[in-house]
Parts: C-alpha cells; structure tokens; sequence
C-alpha cells in the first residue's frame, strides 16, 4: 500500500468528506458518493463502476467539460463501491488526480509547495508576461482564479501580500502550486491590464469557465471585483 495511501486511510475513521465525495467504510470495502446525497438511499443512486466514474467526473450536469476535476460542480446522484482499498485508491484518482498523494506531500515538515514567482520564474514564450505584474495586481488574479465558487482545493502557495487559504476554509485537497488554469489567467490577466477598457460584469450563460477571452467569463468578472476590492491600481513592474 502506498504510504500516502495508508496515512489516508489512518486519518478517519467511519467516513471523511472528501472535496465534494463523501467516502464510507462499509463491512468490506468502502462507498463513495456526493456529498450532497449523504442520507439518500443507496437504491436511488446509479451505480457507477471504474472508468465510468471517471467519465462521469468529466462534465457537469449541462454537459459542459470540467477542465479543472476541483471544480465545485461534480455532478451528483450516484455511488460507487471500492471493495478494497487498491481500488479505492483507484477511484479517488478518477475523481481528483493526485489528491492524496498532494494532502500526504502537504503534511509533510517542508511541504514541496512552489510560489507564484517561483512557478511564473520558469516559464518561457508567450507566459513570460506572467512574471511582470505586481504584487498585488497577482494577489487579486489568485484570488478571482482561486476563488471557492471556481476550485475547492486550499491554496498553500501564494505571493507576497497575500495569505495561503487557511484550515477549514476549503476542502482537506491541497494545492501545492499554480495549475495550468492559473497560468492561462495569469497570462489573459496581463493582457486586460494592457486594455484600457474594463470588461463586462454582465453575467450570460453557458461561457465555459476555461474560456477566458470570452469578457463575462466568471473568472475575469470576479477578478474585477477582487482589484476593486484591494484598490489596486492598473499596473505592471
């Protein structure tokens, strides 16, 4: 058994909230379903079996792909039993890859987590430009990307200026680093702030979250709100 595994396994007792799945031990084996369906009966729950339960994880329920699986809007109404803990294991990676390998790595006494500057120092080409904003033009576009409405997993990197999320205010995933959805933000960010027009805060349906020249993308109208907010100014180093 995989350490990270084990320490898992050792950190709960008859059941732990996982993201958005809550995971049962059962008489042999375990359970996994959605949170939001904890007391349903089991009978009322598509079985979901292996990759199936990958499959399902990939969309949302308007049938939209989920490019980030920490997204807050995995679909619910199903369950899924693991009959030992190799194919739990299996199916916790289906839903959030590298999860607990990520929590297992956080509990660490040096924890592997990379900055912002560290992450945007080795990047090359077209997200050079990540490297040139200010702090606090970067702490804004943190916490409009991070936001909890758009990824559950608590961010243990940050930038100067800006805490880490703290204990509770997330899921128990970590996040050791900038994912590639921070990057390709970070990227469209420098390119608003090289635009003198304020883009729209008008909210329409069906803008694919990852879609971040669209100007009413959740992500660019929350990153409006979070500059206001810190009363930054328009500005790169």
């Amino acid at each position: 058994m995989n350490p990270d595994l084990r320490a898992f396994l050792a950190a709960w007792d008859t059941e732990i909230v996982l993201g958005q799945v809550l995971v049962r031990r059962l008489e042999r084996g375990f359970e996994l379903r959605h949170f939001s369906d904890r007391a349903a009966a089991s009978e009322t729950l598509s079985i979901l079996e292996g990759k199936e339960l990958r499959n399902w994880a990939q969309t949302t329920s308007s049938g939209a792909f989920r490019p980030l699986k920490s997204a807050p809007n995995l679909r619910a109404g199903w369950r899924a039993v693991a009959a030992d803990s190799a194919a739990l294991d299996l199916l916790i990676h289906y839903l959030y890859p590298g999860a607990l390998a990520d929590w297992y790595a956080a509990q660490s006494q040096h924890p592997p987590i990379t900055s912002y500057r560290q992450f945007t120092a080795r990047q090359t080409g077209m997200y050079r430009i990540t490297t040139m904003f200010t702090d606090a033009i970067v702490g804004a576009a943190i916490l409009a990307c991070c936001h909890t409405d758009f990824c559950l997993k608590r961010r243990l990197w940050s930038v100067e200026g800006l805490e880490p999320d703290q204990a509770g205010q997330k899921s128990m995933i970590p996040c050791l680093e900038p994912c590639a959805l921070m990057l390709e933000f970070a990227r469209k960010v420098a390119r608003l702030e090289q635009n003198a027009a304020p883009p729209s805060l008008e909210p329409v349906a069906d803008v694919a979250e990852s879609n971040f020249d669209a100007p009413n993308n959740p992500r660019r109208m929350r990153f409006v709100l979070e500059k206001q907010a810190l009363a930054v100014k328009p500005a790169l180093d």
